[in-house]
């Protein structure tokens, strides 16, 4: 982690799904890479993404069917009729279609795949099941499959692997694909002196496959049913707190095993990024334990997390440990000195700065080195949204402490004065270099409808914002290594 961000740099947070292009949502082939091209030209070196796993139906990022897997709605078909494996478009995308793929492979194809399979394997077949046997039951949860299945009778799981095996083989390729076009898209980056950026949830979704496949790792009862659920208490976002859902995890077996399943975790984020986000890295110390019941996450209470002896663990698998610490919410010293003893960077969000007094920690007067500022999140509204929000008094006094004139563009203002903080890492929103209003608002916490679709077209880019951009990072320090 120090040799990566020794240096100062500038990055974008846009998540793929918000590239431009064909289908509901943005891709891994064309405007991916003439992304990577604008963030080279506008002298960005580090592109942030959200988590890149298959999501449920409400398309939260942060609510995976897997751990490991990457969502195939990424898939390019352009760009994989170019590298000859012809694909119909996304209508056509069916099983019976991969099994063309799978009939037609050249033998270096077949290579390949094969190589990836084996390599994968500690999660791919699980996963390649789970997605199969999910298909078969219209989409329900594991916990409400027949029991023999629910519960992974080795005779069942045999059948359902002899049944289903060309389906399964379809979904490893599929991930293979993934897989492969996202790496190619990975060494363009590395290739323009750009990072990838990625971002790890510290929990899971119930119905994913790493809970049906390793239920013992997880607070579930005899039934398979989480008995306490994870969230956060009240906070800026929500006066009752928010309550997530996801099963916690059963601690003392993760640690039987040194962590294992978090080595194997954290060496997939690795083949695919350069820095890894560890997403509420305050629930490593403590985490906020909700009983089942509640409807809201106000009744639960602070739980003792692993802390030092999980990063301990994924040091050892990631040498430097390349993480950044998504301490938001309420930090206590011990979340503090947890970061601080592995080096970790930690987060400022601007948004943040102008609560309260000079002593307020997101004020860039009180930023160091080893921090990450951003304007704000993806959890934030944008900068634009945010300032009208404000009372007349409070947008003075923002003003009044960055020394703006009233017409100039909040933004704009927010921007620069991320880009000249003495944090070695500064991020903007895409929203914030596009200066849109809160139409282009990412994600609303504890709503579950109308997030996570926001996508820009490549007529807002204003022909100047490549150069602006690329002198604000030239004018604070920012720009990449040649």
């Amino acid at each position: 982690m120090r040799d990566l961000l020794d240096r100062r740099l500038a990055g974008i947070l846009l998540h793929p799904t918000s590239l431009p292009g064909f289908g509901a949502q943005g891709r891994f082939g064309a405007d991916a890479h003439r992304f990577v091209q604008f963030l080279a030209e506008a002298g960005i070196g580090v592109w942030q993404v959200l988590p890149l796993g298959p999501t449920h139906a409400d398309g939260s990022p942060y609510q995976c069917l897997s751990a490991h897997a990457i969502d195939p709605r990424f898939l390019d078909v352009e760009r994989l009729n170019a590298e000859g494996w012809p694909l119909a478009q996304e209508t056509e995308r069916t099983p019976g279609a991969f099994d063309v793929l799978l009939r037609g492979m050249t033998p270096a194809q077949r290579v390949g795949f094969e190589g990836f399979r084996a390599a994968q394997a500690h999660w791919l077949d699980d996963y390649a099941l789970f997605i199969a046997l999910k298909a078969v039951y219209h989409q329900c949860g594991w916990f409400d499959w027949p029991a023999p299945l629910r519960e992974r009778d080795p005779e069942a799981l045999r059948w359902a692997r002899h049944a289903l095996r060309r389906r399964i083989e379809g979904i490893c390729l599929e991930q293979y694909l993934l897989y492969s076009q996202w790496l190619a898209l990975r060494e363009h980056a590395r290739e323009r002196g750009i990072l990838l950026f990625g971002d790890m949830p510290i929990f899971v979704a119930y119905d994913s496959a790493d809970v049906w496949s390793r239920p013992e790792l997880f607070l579930l009862d005899d039934l398979g049913r989480p008995t306490h659920v994870a969230g956060v208490p009240p906070d800026y976002f929500s006066a009752t707190g928010q309550r997530w859902g996801n099963p916690l995890y059963a601690w003392e077996r993760h640690a039987a095993d040194g962590y294992q399943w978090w080595r194997e975790r954290l060496r997939s984020h690795m083949a695919l990024f350069d820095l890894v986000r560890i997403d509420h890295f305050r629930g490593l110390e403590a985490y906020w334990e909700i009983p089942v019941s509640c409807p809201t996450a106000i009744e639960g209470r602070w739980v003792p997390g692993p802390g030092a002896a999980l990063l301990a663990a994924l040091a050892e698998e990631a040498p430097g440990l390349p993480l950044i610490a998504e301490d938001l919410g309420i930090i206590t010293p011990e979340v503090v000195k947890l970061r601080e003893d592995f080096h970790l960077p930690g987060m400022r969000i601007l948004h943040f700065a102008f609560d309260g007094g000079a002593d307020n920690p997101y004020l860039p007067h009180r930023h160091t080195r080893d921090s990450v500022v951003f304007t704000g999140t993806h959890d934030n509204d944008t900068t634009v949204s945010w300032f009208a929000s404000l009372s007349a008094e409070q947008q003075a006094h923002v003003r009044d402490y960055l020394g703006v004139a009233p017409e100039e563009d909040p933004a704009r203002f927010l921007s620069r004065t991320a880009f000249a903080s003495v944090a070695n890492l500064a991020i903007i929103p895409m929203q914030d270099a596009l200066e849109l209003g809160g139409e282009a608002r990412m994600n609303t916490p504890g709503t579950t409808e109308g997030n996570w679709a926001w996508r820009f077209d490549w007529e807002e880019l204003p022909d100047d914002l490549a150069a602006r951009l690329r002198h604000m990072s030239a004018l604070y320090g920012r720009l990449p290594q040649a």
